[in-house]
């Protein structure tokens, strides 16, 4: 006894209920076209996730009730086929107990069987994570805690249990599908992407089976949603654990497996890249998302010829194509002649709109009208902020006129330390690499220069290196005053990125950073940074998440504080 299950990796889009629906439905007809007879869909499919405080709206949980059994009746003609999908679900009449003061209806993060043209069982979510970027605590109630059974269904003599994503993290929920007469384990996920979790979710997931004893097929999400990215890579493993299909990673798939009563799967396993290609395509995906999702016709880039602006150019074209992508180079006083010459030659290799205006007309003006408030004042960090800001005024500016918006290009490692201007290179719509340190700036130039460049329709159109070697290998510098370094302000970036991830992305102590060997110096000035610009990173645009902290959803640190451990 044996079926044929469909993993459909989707990328939906928050809110789009017609489109979502109207994905799911095609997915559905073309696996049971290819002989599938059951189709599990990644979690909250349906509305997308996160829908966040969408949820809180009453007439879009009446939308999704609808959307749902539009679904189900459209997959009605599939005769045999049961498709599972993950939406919020609402028991009518019913309230929260926990809310002290007012009622709250009683929702849950859920997924449901279709068949038949009917909604046969719905499964409610036991485990709400609310961790790093998740906040599920706020919108659901705990399947278990409000009574609701576990949900297993036959499938041509097979039966399956259902889990959705935190609950296979834990033992209870998978034992209680087991318990209840499941044979195989179905977990639907939209679970964000960073570096690592692919192979950590798979070696979680084998433990779940190891405890289980059961097969289990896990279904992802695919795609961006504001700063967070989904990876696919959905997977099936057999009832010993071990590995045998895997969808590819950062794009829609829909991948079949055999299951078979015994325990054993069979499917196709589709290799990881290495996380340089990971951390690309994660960036790739969150760029090209952002952009269609939210409609945008273009991007602009302030293209500086420095490697963080570089790596920005490169990113946007892989996601968008050149025809999408405009640059412009603002030279200052400052502005050293291989800087517009390797910018040129950059947009040149990758075909993008290349335009030169100076500021340096403006900065006079600013420091004309400011002569008599500065006189006898020495230079300092305000006329560098002068520049930046001109440079944002003139891209937002364009912004405004054409509609493009604005890609930033700080990273992870000026973010933490405030080595940028508010209002001047945080101008913009959306951080690509805001959560890449600059230690992994580096090596993504490296790897991104080792491949061929490719059209949207995939075919190769160079296979020369796409940033100039002197944007990688010249020493960092902002230019805004003459022979200016990074290292000038900033600890040496491998020192700095170190510090910065033991104590922002692991929660180390000081003391803990001191005793690892790290200058007492470099780790009080590195520390004391991080705390002192918490105003400005409120203040930047939302970017995408790469790691398993960022700045952004899973940082929630007060800006007025006088903790300094």
């Amino acid at each position: 006894m044996s079926v044929k299950v469909a993993l459909a990796q989707i990328n939906v889009t928050v809110g789009d209920l017609a489109g979502n629906s109207k994905k799911i439905v095609e997915w559905g007809r073309r696996a049971y076209a290819a002989g599938a007879r059951l189709m599990l869909t990644p979690e909250l499919s349906l509305c997308g996730y996160p829908p966040e405080d969408l949820l809180l709206r009453p007439a879009f949980m009446q939308a999704c009730d609808v959307a749902l059994q539009n679904i189900a009746l459209d997959l009605a003609a599939c005769e045999g086929l049961h498709v599972v999908v993950g939406h919020p679900y609402q028991r009518a009449g019913e309230t929260d107990l926990r809310s002290k003061s007012w009622a709250v209806p009683a929702r849950f993060n859920a997924a449901s069987v279709l068949a038949g043209g009917q909604v046969l069982q719905t499964y409610c979510k036991r485990e709400l994570p609310n961790y790093q970027v998740f906040d599920e605590r706020r919108y659901f109630v705990s399947g278990r805690d409000a009574g609701e059974t576990p949900v297993v269904f036959e499938v041509e003599g097979l039966r399956f249990g259902l889990n959705i994503c935190e609950d296979a993290w834990f033992d209870e929920p998978a034992r209680a599908a087991k318990a209840a007469g499941a044979q195989v384990l179905c977990v639907l996920n939209a679970s964000p992407f960073h570096l690592g979790k692919v192979a950590e979710r798979e070696l979680r997931m084998a433990e779940r089976v190891a405890d289980v004893g059961l097969p289990l097929l896990y279904a992802h999400l695919v795609g961006g949603q504001d700063e967070v990215v989904f990876d696919g890579a959905s997977f099936a493993l057999d009832s010993q654990g071990r590995l045998a299909a895997r969808a590819p990673i950062f794009e829609e798939a829909l991948t079949l497996v055999e299951v078979s009563a015994d325990g054993s799967v069979s499917g196709d396993i589709t290799a990881l890249p290495v996380l340089e290609a990971q951390a690309w395509a994660a960036l790739v995906t969150g760029v090209r998302d952002y952009i269609g999702k939210n409609g945008f016709p273009s991007v602009l880039i302030g293209l500086s010829g420095g490697i963080d602006s570089a790596l920005v150019l490169a990113v946007a074209v892989d996601a968008l194509g050149a025809e999408r992508v405009r640059t412009v180079m603002m030279p200052s006083p400052y502005t050293a002649d291989i800087s517009w010459i390797d910018a040129r030659d950059m947009a040149e290799r990758l075909g993008v709109r290349y335009d030169e205006k100076s500021i340096v007309p403006m900065f006079e003006a600013f420091n004309a009208s400011l002569a008599d408030e500065f006189q006898g004042l020495p230079l300092d960090a305000t006329e560098e902020n002068i520049q930046a800001r001109i440079r944002g005024t003139l891209l937002m500016a364009l912004s405004n006129k054409f509609g493009s918006i604005v890609l930033t290009t700080g990273n992870k490692s000026e973010m933490a330390t405030g080595y940028c201007t508010l209002y001047g290179d945080m101008a913009g719509g959306f951080a690509v690499i805001k959560d890449v340190a600059k230690t992994l700036v580096f090596r993504l130039a490296r790897w991104r220069n080792e491949q061929p460049t490719l059209g949207m329709d995939g075919t190769v159109l160079t296979r020369a290196a796409v940033i100039p070697e002197r944007i990688i290998t010249r020493p960092p510098s902002a230019e805004l005053r003459p022979d200016q370094q990074d290292q000038d302000s900033l600890p040496p970036y491998e020192v700095l990125d170190a510090i910065l991830a033991r104590y922002m992305e692991d929660d180390e102590s000081i003391a803990e950073i001191i005793a690892a060997g790290f200058a007492v110096a470099d780790v009080e000035r590195v520390t004391h940074l991080i705390k002192i610009n918490e105003y400005k990173r409120r203040q930047a645009p939302v970017g995408i998440r790469i790691t398993h902290r960022a700045f952004g959803r899973d940082w929630r640190y007060p800006i007025t504080s006088k903790f300094r451990a």
